[in-house]
Parts: C-alpha cells; sequence; structure tokens
C-alpha cells in the first residue's frame, strides 16, 4: 500500500445519520489478546510479493490473513499486482522491452501470464508467476487461509467492483462463512469502497486512510474499517474510530500498515488496533503475543 489522494467527496459525505456507539469488538480471529496479524501481499518479506509462493510462505509461518491487490489487463482478466507498472516486479521490459511504461492495462493476461515474477526477488523464486485472482483465491482457499483483498487504482478500471465481486462468487467466497469471517475488500477509493457495499452488503469492507473524526459517521455508512498508515495512528484517534458503529452493526476496526519490526507492532498494539498489515507477520505475531 502507498499512501495516495482519497477519491472521495468529502462534502458529499457529511451529515449522513448514525446509529449508537457500541462497545469495542476486536477483529474475526484475534479474541481479546492481541491485533490480528494480516500478511502483506503474502509474506512479502520472505517471498515475491502477491505470488502464490507469498501466500504459502504466509501459511507455513501459521498466518491467518493475507493481504493482496487486484488490478485488470487489457482484454478483462484480474490479476494480482501491486503497482500499475509491471516493471518492479517482473522481467517485462526484457520480454516486451518496446512496451514501456509496461502498464498492466495495457498487456492482456496470456501476456502477462508470460512473465517472471520472482527472479527480482531471489534466484529460488525464478519462474513464479503473477496468478490470478481466481488463481489466488484457491491457493487461499487451499491452505485455508483469509483474505483483505485491495482495489488498486479503481479509477482506472470501470466496473472492477462488480467484476470482482463476480469472481469471488463463481468460486464461493460469497458464501455465508466466507463473508461471515473470511473476507474483507479495501480500498484507498471511498467511492469504489461504497459500490461493493451496495452492490453486496454483506460483504465487509475497509476504507484505507485517515478521515478526519468528523467524518467518520459518513464513513461508517459503508465501510466496517478504517484502515490507516502507522504513522498517522494514535491512541484517541484508534479510539474515536471504536466510538462508531458500521454497517454491519459492530464496532468500526482498525487495520494498520505496513508495521515491520517488534517496537512499532508493540507500540500499535498498545493504541488497541484490531489489525497490523506486516511483511514480516512473524515478528509482528512474536512481538505482539
Amino acid at each position: 500500500m502507498h499512501v495516495r489522494a482519497v477519491a472521495v467527496t468529502t462534502t458529499a459525505l457529511l451529515g449522513v445519520a448514525l446509529t449508537a456507539p457500541l462497545s469495542h469488538a476486536r477483529a474475526d480471529g484475534v479474541g481479546d489478546d492481541g491485533p490480528t496479524v494480516v500478511a502483506h501481499r503474502g509474506a512479502s518479506g520472505y517471498a515475491p510479493e502477491n505470488t502464490l509462493a507469498a501466500v504459502d510462505r504466509a501459511a507455513e509461518l501459521g498466518i491467518r490473513w493475507v493481504e493482496n491487490d487486484v488490478q485488470r489487463t487489457r482484454d478483462g482478466e484480474l490479476v494480482v499486482l501491486h503497482d500499475e507498472s509491471l516493471a518492479r516486479t517482473t522481467d517485462v521490459e526484457e520480454v516486451f522491452p518496446d512496451r514501456s511504461p509496461w502498464k498492466v492495462k495495457d498487456f492482456t493476461a496470456a501476456e502477462i501470464a508470460r512473465l517472471d515474477a520472482g527472479s527480482w526477488f531471489g534466484s529460488e523464486y525464478a519462474g513464479a508467476r503473477v496468478p490470478t485472482l481466481e488463481q489466488y483465491v484457491h491457493r487461499v482457499e487451499h491452505n485455508h487461509q483469509k483474505l483483505l483483498l485491495e482495489l488498486k487504482s479503481p479509477g482506472l478500471y470501470p466496473g472492477i467492483e462488480r467484476q470482482t465481486l463476480k469472481v469471488l462468487a463463481n468460486e464461493g467466497w460469497l458464501d455465508r462463512r466466507h463473508v461471515a469471517g473470511r473476507l474483507v475488500v479495501q480500498s484507498f477509493d471511498a467511492d469504489s469502497i461504497r459500490t461493493v457495499h451496495d452492490l453486496k452488503p454483506a460483504v465487509k469492507t475497509g476504507f484505507l486512510g485517515t478521515p478526519a473524526v468528523s467524518d467518520l459517521p459518513a464513513y461508517a455508512e459503508f465501510a466496517d474499517q478504517i484502515n490507516p498508515s502507522y504513522g498517522s495512528l494514535s491512541m484517541s484517534y484508534v479510539s474515536a474510530v471504536h466510538a462508531f458503529t458500521g454497517p454491519h452493526g459492530r464496532p468500526l476496526e482498525v487495520l494498520t500498515w505496513t508495521v515491520n519490526d517488534a517496537d512499532t507492532a508493540r507500540r500499535v498494539a498498545g493504541y488497541e488496533v484490531d489489525g497490523i498489515i506486516t511483511n514480516k507477520p512473524d515478528v509482528v505475531r512474536d512481538a505482539v503475543d
């Protein structure tokens, strides 16, 4: 995740009614012992990000939640990749040297499937591929894990919310068992998250960012989580978020990112966040246990 401008008109969000706040309840799978640990782009400190190898590495570490990023190819396939460009995490510049700036949206799924998405990280991952969303959720399901799915730059991909939900439905991820505790869809784009909520109200949603406290009642109409960068957090802000009730009748949750060291993990855990998103989930887990 990277910090960027929020695609939302604040004035359109103001003045929305809110139900009475409930007592704070932690995210699924946590209990009262500490925050949920989420493997950022898989266990991306130990395997190439957003690949199936990173999902598997998280599973090997005993991490139940993984986060990923979803974009769309030129021919309409949903793929799992963080950057809008393929250049940083694949060998696209070698395979397609004349296609600069190598945007995901300018390549077909078949072209992207040819790329090596692992060698940049380490020779042992040579040949790893950019997974499709279907391939990714199959692996998460196989590993009995849970998914925090980010819609990346949805303004570039009109209709990606409906398409993502369709893929999830086709793969069995919109049944009661999954939506009750194994799936959250998030984005930096508030309008996109509102669309997901409107299309499938049962799905939990998260907004990536740090809205003003005065705007939280409006976000609570369509988002179950407020997920800010750890650098923007304070105990008072987390408490303020927890005071509001989300669309599913539970207190808003706070998952913070991207925390990779023990000291920071302990500090934000002390703020009573519900989850910590990290490239090194074992380090964070051990710090906050």
